[in-house]
């Protein structure tokens, strides 16, 4: 019977490539066979496609798994703000979100919320938009505009009587708040900021709202003295 070798000795010697993977010379023992793993290769393998020359045996590379190259143009050792291991940024996104302007004058303080009208025709409706962002001297204008343009012409059907103009009005009302918090506007260079104009309350068509408004009352005090 072989008497087995003594206990840390190996069973023996150890087995040579005659051309030896990459980077090993020939004839001598592969790294993995005296205990030691090899990074990138199995027995008989070359290094795993992916990783780059002459990286550190037994060292992980920082952004990619086995056979993904680095994220292109990142420095080493720093994780990618957008990407998983082994993926460059996402496309189409920046790698820095540009910050929000005023689409009438290109200040940078603004807010992207939108400003509605409505406009009621008897049996037929119309629905307007205009959407931001805006900073705080176009965003106001924008809205006395919209709703000056709401309390003139959103009250003459039934339904945006008593449902679309109202919403319309109380949407503008949130959009005046939001724009008014805002600092002064600051255009970008060659621009300038919308004229805000007189308040809503000092435009004359802004009354034209007390027609129909005085007739939903004259049509609710008279079905109510009918009923009574």
């Amino acid at each position: 019977m072989t008497t087995p070798p003594p206990h840390g000795q190996p069973y023996g010697p150890a087995p040579t490539y005659p051309a030896g993977p990459a980077g090993y010379p020939a004839g001598q023992p592969a790294a993995h066979s005296a205990g030691q793993p090899q990074a990138y290769a199995q027995p008989g393998q070359a290094p795993v496609a992916g990783y780059p020359a002459g990286y550190p045996a037994g060292q992980p590379q920082t952004y990619a798994q086995p056979g993904h190259a680095p994220a292109p143009g990142y420095p080493a050792g720093q994780p990618h703000p957008y990407a998983h291991p082994g993926h460059g940024p996402m496309p189409g996104y920046p790698a820095h979100p540009a910050p929000t302007q005023c689409r009438g004058c290109g200040s940078p303080a603004a807010v992207n919320f939108a400003v509605r009208a409505h406009q009621g025709l008897l049996i037929m409706m119309r629905f307007q938009k205009l959407d931001g962002p805006f900073c705080r001297s176009c965003g106001r204008s924008v809205v006395r505009q919209m709703t000056t343009r709401t309390l003139c012409l959103g009250w003459w059907s039934p339904i945006s009587l008593v449902a679309f103009t109202p919403f319309t009005l109380l949407w503008n009302l949130v959009a005046h708040l939001k724009f008014s918090k805002l600092p002064p506007s600051t255009p970008a260079p060659g621009r300038r900021p919308m004229d805000e104009g007189a308040p809503v309350l000092r435009r004359p068509l802004a009354y034209v709202a007390l027609i129909p408004l005085a007739w939903a009352v004259w049509v609710v005090t008279g079905v109510i003295t009918h009923a009574g």
